[in-house]
């Protein structure tokens, strides 16, 4: 994917996942897609939302901090995917490894 070469590299990397996992989403289960596939994406777009905030604020430990919450209930979300067969487990390990990065880079 092309990228802006001036974005923050966890933009970046949270975008990607971001577009993984609406791939990914879409094959869910019908009756996993619309609840647990919905909150998962609504997640990551909060993510990115709260990231490119955080890109511009002054004070940035408060953003911060509510990101790496999303983060940690992201990785329980995955879980769950992978636990009721919405995701494979190379999936799952493929999220929870990009969640994993994104929370050190923040």
């Amino acid at each position: 994917m092309a990228k802006p070469e001036t974005e923050l590299v966890v933009i970046n990397k949270m975008y990607d996942l971001t577009i993984w996992c609406c791939q990914r989403i879409a094959n869910f289960p019908r009756d996993r897609r619309y609840t647990l596939g919905d909150r998962i994406e609504r997640r990551l777009y909060d993510v990115i939302e709260a990231l490119l905030r955080a890109k511009y604020a002054r004070e940035r430990a408060d953003i911060l901090r509510e990101i790496n919450l999303q983060l940690e209930m992201l990785r329980f979300q995955f879980r769950m995917a992978k636990d009721l067969r919405c995701l494979s487990i190379e999936a799952y390990g493929y999220a929870s490894r990009a969640v994993n990065e994104v929370g050190k880079l923040v």
